[in-house]
């Protein structure tokens, strides 16, 4: 955690469950932390400037369902390359709408 911090990164977080980290740092520090992890042996297998919210929105019942199927026509319009949300939905519900 040091390297990173020291390299420019703000944050840093790890998910117990994966085998990677996320590194959060400004878009304009991107590339020293990215060549700090490098040149200290430290694989990076992504590296890319995303939108994070600040804020969350909780949604559940249909109007996380309307989310959701917002979601999934937005991704496949072919003009669009990303798509960022900032809305919260329950594992249940998420795992409801994907049957």
């Amino acid at each position: 955690m040091r390297i990173v911090i020291d390299a420019g990164a703000e944050d840093m977080k790890n998910d117990p469950s994966e085998a990677h980290y996320a590194i959060i740092t400004a878009p304009e520090d991107l590339k020293k932390v990215k060549d700090v992890l490098l040149e200290r042996g430290i694989p990076v297998s992504v590296a890319e400037i995303t939108m994070l919210p600040k804020s969350c929105v909780s949604l559940d019942g249909s109007t996380a369902e309307k989310m959701i199927r917002l979601m999934e026509i937005l991704e496949d319009l072919d003009d669009v390359q990303n798509v960022y949300a900032n809305f919260d939905i329950p594992d249940e519900v998420m795992a409801k709408a994907e049957k």
